[in-house]
């Protein structure tokens, strides 16, 4: 990646996080891997990965919690 190139994807992400999101994914469908920012794209897949590991661990303190509320009314239905 030239140095003008680097520097106008660097304050296209900082500036157009979407736009960045397609000139990326165009990159990498074309295979224009010498263009694709790397950091920021490494940056954002770990982050996915720790959203997603976040996302799935409330969902089942949530299905955990929902499935004692119902053991315990039933117990108290039962009385």
């Amino acid at each position: 990646m030239t140095r003008s190139t680097e520097t106008a994807t660097l304050t296209l992400y900082e500036e157009d996080f979407y736009l960045w999101l397609k000139t990326t994914a165009e990159q990498l469908k074309k295979g224009r891997f010498a263009e694709v920012d790397l950091d920021n794209l490494i940056e954002e897949i770990e982050s996915m990965g720790r959203s997603e590991r976040h996302a799935l661990k409330s969902l089942l303190t949530r299905l955990l919690e929902h499935l004692l509320k119902l053991t315990y009314w039933q117990s108290e239905r039962d009385r």
